[in-house]
């Protein structure tokens, strides 16, 4: 028998093998979801490394170099190069890029954890305990929809201040209702099967039900609202930090980068504003497309196409 188990532990495939397997798999059958995630994962890398791969201090002026164009050295010194320009006050964008995208992602995973997970626990709650309490707290989620997300956001902002704890709580209020109504609709559904029937049968009080047999089934249409809120939550703070009320200066964020002087010198330093536009956009679009895959490969309905 030792014998037996030992022959299929060996031709078990290790962990890493696992991985890398089911990785081609998702590559070829999703590519397109996989360019999303190798987008997020060079992100995230720029954003983990960014005081290695830069060279020069984000908010530090260098007026001797100001409106240097992208991939030309500096005047004094004539080894280092600016590989995506300066902007009006010599500034290096690279640096501003690389510490933007830790903004940018912090914003967005710690707004998306508040917001998504405080959505979701008020969507079991509702659809469990329903009657007044689901009453009570869509009449709430309806509420909070009917204020644009923008403008939402704006008077979050204006009321608690502008730091960066503040921009997160606004920007994660905002993903409160849409992680609500799906969460609430699936457990809606599981709250009607049989084995939640039977959990009530033997006794089980409402907590034990709610954290072992609804909230499981709950997790996959949240980790896909969850991915595209994302994209949501950076395109927010990016806005918010563009009118003036997002992460406070001087440290750089791609929103704030796109307001005041690079509109003043788009035509004469156009790089100022292209190259924090194409960072959201590509942010964005990565989310988007992983969340869309990520969609196609938990929802039984579509795992087939």
């Amino acid at each position: 028998m030792s014998t037996e188990l030992a022959e299929i532990a060996d031709s078990t495939p290790s962990l890493p093998v696992r991985i890398l397997s089911g990785s081609l798999r998702f590559t070829v059958k999703r590519p397109l979801a996989a360019a999303g995630l190798l987008i997020i994962i060079l992100m995230c890398f720029m954003a983990a490394a960014a005081e290695l791969i830069t060279w020069y201090d984000p908010i530090e002026w260098r007026l001797f170099d100001k409106l240097s164009s992208p991939l030309t050295s500096s005047e004094r010194e004539p080894y280092s190069t600016f590989l995506m320009g300066t902007d009006d006050k010599g500034r290096d964008i690279w640096a501003q890029m690389a510490i933007g995208a830790q903004v940018s992602l912090m914003v967005g995973f710690l707004s998306v954890a508040f917001g998504s997970g405080l959505g979701g626990v008020l969507g079991v709650i509702s659809a469990w305990f329903g009657g007044k309490t689901d009453q009570i707290i869509q009449r709430a989620m309806d509420a909070l929809m009917s204020i644009p997300t923008l403008i939402l956001a704006l008077a979050v902002t204006s009321v608690l201040g502008q730091t960066i704890e503040n921009i997160i709580i606004a920007v994660g209020v905002v993903q409160i209702p849409r992680a609500n109504r799906v969460v609430r609709a699936q457990a809606l559904t599981v709250k009607e099967t049989q084995y939640v029937d039977a959990a009530r049968a033997i006794g089980a009080n409402n907590i034990r039900i709610m954290v072992q047999h609804i909230t499981p089934q709950c997790v996959a249409p949240f980790l896909i609202i969850a991915t595209s809120a994302l994209g949501i939550a950076i395109l927010t703070e990016a806005s918010l930090s563009y009118l003036g009320l997002g992460v406070p200066p001087p440290r750089p964020s791609w929103g704030g980068m796109l307001s005041g002087a690079a509109r003043d010198y788009f035509i004469l330093a156009p790089w100022m504003a292209i190259w924090p536009g194409v960072g959201l956009s590509l942010s964005v679009y990565g989310f988007n497309l992983f969340g869309d895959g990520l969609r196609d490969a938990l929802d039984p309905r579509l795992r087939g196409t």
